[in-house]
């Protein structure tokens, strides 16, 4: 995203979904994938979103590219 590159302002979850993939697929580690899965759906459930996720008329706050990917490395954490 060139147009927003440096602003925070990306949405991370794509590329950490990708994570559970290459588990799947290419790291022989199949286990290890619902747990990203699951992290990523935990933030969600919780409400968080990036700006691009917020429907139009939503009256929601938004957390940047850095908060939302913490957020899910949290979730990890709370899963182990």
């Amino acid at each position: 995203a060139p147009d927003i590159a440096g602003r925070d302002e990306a949405n991370p979850l794509a590329a950490i979904l990708s994570v559970a993939m290459l588990l799947e697929h290419s790291l022989d580690n199949p286990a290890a994938a619902p747990e990203v899965r699951d992290a990523v759906a935990s933030v969600l459930a919780e409400g968080h979103r990036t700006g691009d996720l917020v429907l139009e008329g939503e009256q929601r706050e938004t957390v940047g590219c850095r908060a939302m990917g913490d957020l899910v490395v949290q979730a990890l954490g709370a899963g182990a």
